[in-house]
């Protein structure tokens, strides 16, 4: 099976409807995901939000989709009141009913950020102000027992496309971001997420 794999578009349409573009002149996939993350920000989420609608691809709810739907308007981050305001109450609803966890085929497992925690890193550790590769240790301690039970491991948050190999465990893939090559977070032990180039990202597994 070819899964093709999106993750934090946060409402860029032109990044998703390029990243579509791309994948018709690529061999067929047989399923496409999206990870999450999909309309925060000061872009296009109403748009983006009714394209994903329509498309009716397997999604799980990222933290900021999680923070649109349910958080009070008034204490939200910017790019989150806009989308929040710009999006429908029945939008809204649809991002708020989307899993948190799910398992679009056999021996794939998918999530934001990791199994338990949509707002924490799965491949990544914050050093220095930025994003490092995490050690295949914590990565395996993340995963618990989804790396005992799985062969591949789907996950988004960090914006980095990253790819490991457990030992004896799963494939454990980030494909990056869609619509978002850089982030600062001053929320969570204050650090920068910055791929280098403004290119969407995506995955084929």
């Amino acid at each position: 099976m070819r899964i093709a794999v999106l993750a934090d578009i946060h409402g860029n349409l032109p990044a998703l409807e390029a990243v579509l573009g791309d994948l018709e002149q690529r061999r067929a996939v047989d399923l496409i995901v999206n990870l999450g993350d999909s309309v925060s920000g000061p872009l296009w989420p109403t748009e983006t939000c009714q394209l994903l609608m329509s498309l009716d691809w397997p999604t799980v709810r990222g933290n900021h989709d999680r923070a649109v739907a349910f958080d009070d308007p008034a204490g939200m981050w910017s790019s989150d009141a806009f989308a929040h305001s710009k999006l429908t109450v029945a939008q809204r609803a649809w991002l708020g009913a989307l899993p948190c966890r799910s398992e679009f085929a056999a021996s794939v497992t998918a999530f934001h950020g990791r199994p338990d925690n949509d707002n924490r890193y799965t491949l990544d550790d914050i050093a220095d102000g930025r994003l490092m590769a995490a050690k295949p240790s914590k990565v395996s301690q993340r995963l618990g027992d989804v790396a005992t039970r799985t062969g591949l491991v789907l996950c988004g948050h960090s914006h980095q496309p990253r790819m490991l190999q457990l030992d004896g465990g799963p494939l454990v893939l980030n494909p990056g971001s869609v619509g978002c090559p850089a982030y600062d977070d001053s929320a969570n032990s204050a650090h920068v997420s910055e791929v280098g180039t403004p290119h969407a990202r995506y995955a084929i597994a």
